[in-house]
């Protein structure tokens, strides 16, 4: 009996002290976890240029679940490249290659096509960001790892979408009356005549509406490069 008291007494005691043991190693697992986190989110993340880079095998090995919340940052910010591949680089390319009257006509596709876009590409970046915030607000994260994702997440996520707020109706605004030159100056037909980058029209009143189509576009080109310019500038 005293045999088996004695084997009782230090059972116990044996298999709490394994308990913690193994509990230990948890916690120091999503410790080392969230340490190679943060280090990957201070040095590389926030020292991205405009793409975050995609993370690796052993990346995804060293942050375990957090690969989640990383998820959440690159999914964002693949859909913002993309609505500036797909959306603001043609509009900004075309515009860029108008130089003689001749070119409004010839840009005049280009641009209709850029211009029918944008209401789409407003809508999804809007959505990106309101799916990105929905994911975020589900995050359970410690501080230490909260404050730095937090940074990143303004970096990632909250300025770019702040940025393509006034780009995508400036952008609109633009093309719309760059088509509306082109148009014209396409209705007018065989009238018209180009000399030393110039136009020529037969009538004083032909003249008068051309100039009162492209009076805006100086006002408008400059509220768009500068809004370009800012997006831009937000993903670096």
């Amino acid at each position: 009996m005293a045999t088996g008291k004695s084997w009782s007494r230090w059972f116990a005691p044996l298999a709490a002290i394994l308990m913690v043991v193994s509990l230990s190693g948890c916690f120091d697992k999503e410790g080392d976890q969230r340490k190679a986190f943060i280090d990957f989110l201070q040095n590389t993340a926030m020292r991205s240029g405009e793409r975050l880079p995609t993370l690796t095998t052993d990346q995804k090995k060293q942050f375990g679940p957090l690969v989640s919340d990383y998820a959440i940052l690159y999914g964002f910010s693949q859909q913002v490249n993309q609505a500036m591949d797909d959306g603001m680089r043609p509009v900004a390319d075309s515009v860029n290659s108008i130089r003689v009257p001749q070119d409004y006509v010839t840009q005049s596709g280009p641009l209709r096509q850029a211009n029918g876009s944008l209401n789409v590409l407003g809508q999804q970046v809007q959505n990106a960001k309101m799916q990105a915030d929905s994911a975020r607000s589900t995050l359970k994260q410690p501080d230490e790892l909260k404050v730095v994702y937090d940074k990143v997440y303004e970096k990632v996520v909250i300025t770019p979408a702040a940025a393509m707020e006034p780009l995508i109706p400036a952008a609109q605004t633009f093309t719309a009356q760059l088509v509306q030159v082109g148009d014209f100056i396409q209705q007018q037909g065989t009238q018209v005549g180009f000399t030393a980058g110039g136009i020529q029209f037969p009538t004083s009143q032909q003249a008068s509406q051309y100039n009162s189509l492209i009076a805006p576009l100086a006002s408008q080109h400059q509220a768009f490069m500068q809004a370009y310019s800012t997006a831009k500038n937000s993903m670096q």
